[in-house]
Order: C-alpha cells, then structure tokens, then sequence
C-alpha cells in the first residue's frame, strides 16, 4: 500500500508533524511511505493509492493541481490535514488576507481557510455517525484552532462545531456559523477527499519571520487521544481498510 506525504510550510512546527504522521503510517508493516515538501513530486503522487498532506501556505501550481484533480477522478483517495487549505497573506497593517488566489485548488479541497478565532477549548459534535470515520464517536472538547472555511463544493459533514464571534488577526473577521466543519468528505470522480481542519501544532521558531520567537510550544489537538484515532481511521480510509 502506497501513501504519499506532503509535510511543509509556515507558522507550523512541521517536523513534529510529519514525524508523528510518519509513526502512525508505520503501524502497518504493509504501508510504504514517499514524503515530499511539495507537490512536484508527480510520479509519487501518480502512484500512491494515499495523498496525506499536512501543509500552511503551500499551494501547487497549475499544472500540478490538474494532476491532483486527474489522481483523484480515477480514484484516488486524499486526506488533507489542518492548514491544507490556508492561503495567507499579511497587508501592511498586519491583518491576514485569505485572497481567493487559487480557486482550482480550492476547489478540489472543497473549502479555503477564512481564519480562525484565539486558541480556545470548543466542543466538536457528531454531524453523521453512520461513516466509517465517526461510527462509534461521541461528542468531544478540544483546545485547537477552530478553522473557519469558504466552503467551494458539496460536502458531507462529518464532525462539525459553531462559532459566533470575532477573528481579530483575520481580514475576514465577524463570523455567525451554526455549522462549521471540522471533518468532511468531498466526492471527485471516482476518488475522494477527506478533509480534518485539527492539528495545530507550532513551537518556539515557527512564526519567523513574523517573530522570531514564540514563548509557549503549541501541541493542541495533538495532545488528544481522540485526534489519533481520527488520524488512524483516516488512513484507513484513505487505503480502503474501512
């Protein structure tokens, strides 16, 4: 079984989540693993029967985003993690933009990050339990960045939260939204893409060079027992195992 990893990008500690996403895969002494910082490894990509990606900022060009679409059409599977689909641009007075830059892209993933509140406990709820990713789940807490999104496709909502309020740092600010996804499934052709927006994580060097230093190490949702079993079932997804 063959699974592609795309690990990269900003205001991440990447290395420990392309480390830990590493452990998880060798769990399966049947899974072989290609890891790459970006998505010009075609012949990779071409050949897994999984795309893992957990990336900020990292976005494929043309060409490479018809490939996606092609892996997907003829029956790949995608699990795209967290900042996947976060395109970020800081203006002159220091608000994040999230411009609509990539819309292909955007619109393979099914949504485009929009911002996200302070780091706060929030509840996720169980929107559908009747898939493989939340069959048996109840409703959990957790302390995470809870990513509002653009959505750009039809989607099946797995886990969802709400959020009414404001995202200072964020252009796009003032939010109401009684269903937020958390986890979802995007059909794409024969293939299919599930989106999770948990997992930050960022330690002391990360946010350069906006600062060069950040005071707290951030594990969030990593530091659940219940994003591990999130993370499990969706590579099992992704390898048809479920």
């Amino acid at each position: 079984m063959r699974v592609h990893l795309v690990a990269s990008g900003k205001y991440h500690d990447i290395d420990f989540a392309r480390l830990e996403l590493l452990k998880l895969l060798a769990e399966n002494a049947r899974i072989r693993t290609t890891v790459s910082t970006d998505y010009a490894d075609s012949t990779a990509i071409a050949a897994a029967d999984l795309l893992l990606t957990y990336t900020c900022d990292v976005i494929p060009d043309p060409a490479q985003t018809g490939m996606l679409e092609d892996f997907l059409v003829r029956g790949g599977r995608w699990f795209a993690l967290h900042g996947t689909n976060a395109l970020l641009r800081f203006a002159d007075d220091g608000v994040c933009e999230t411009p609509d830059e990539a819309p292909h892209f955007m619109d393979l993933l099914g949504s485009q990050f929009a911002g996200h509140p302070p780091i706060a406990p929030f509840k996720v709820e169980v929107t559908r339990s009747d898939h493989a990713m939340t069959e048996g789940l109840r409703a959990f807490r957790v302390e995470d960045e809870l990513y509002l999104v653009r959505r750009r496709a039809d989607l099946a909502v797995l886990l969802h939260t709400s959020f009414a309020g404001s995202c200072p740092e964020f252009r796009d600010s003032e939010w109401n939204e009684h269903e937020v996804p958390v986890l979802y499934e995007r059909k794409v052709g024969e293939g299919a893409v599930l989106y999770l927006t948990l997992g930050h994580c960022r330690g002391h060097y990360d946010l350069q060079p906006v600062a060069p230093f950040w005071p707290h190490p951030q594990r969030c949702a990593w530091n659940y027992p219940v994003f591990y079993e999130l993370l499990r079932r969706g590579i099992r997804w992704g390898l048809r195992l479920a």
